[in-house]
């Protein structure tokens, strides 16, 4: 993935050197050139390529936390289920279903 954003890069900017150079290009056409040609482009691609990695990323800082939740909850004891100690849940009302 680098080498080919490398390389592109190269090409662009080898094109800029010639706008400069040129006796018709100018200074400012070389700049726009390495911009629209270089930069541009590539930062899109760049992006693109990296998805799969931000992906993999989020799902592993995901696990991460969830390991650490339940870590957490398994440590103490007030934040067991209700009725995990034969203890009345604190709910006195039973949810509303709906008729058939």
């Amino acid at each position: 993935m680098y080498l080919v954003l490398i390389a592109w890069i190269y090409v662009a900017f080898m094109m800029a050197v010639a706008e400069a150079t040129s006796p018709v290009g100018s200074l400012l056409g070389a700049v726009f050139t390495f911009l629209l040609y270089g930069v541009l482009p590539m930062s899109v691609v760049a992006y693109i390529m990296g998805t799969p990695a931000r992906r993999r990323a989020i799902k592993a800082k995901e696990a991460a936390e969830r390991e650490q939740a339940l870590a957490s909850t398994s440590q103490s004891p007030g934040s067991a289920a209700p009725d995990a100690h034969r203890e009345a849940s604190g709910d006195a009302i039973a949810p509303v279903r709906k008729e058939p």
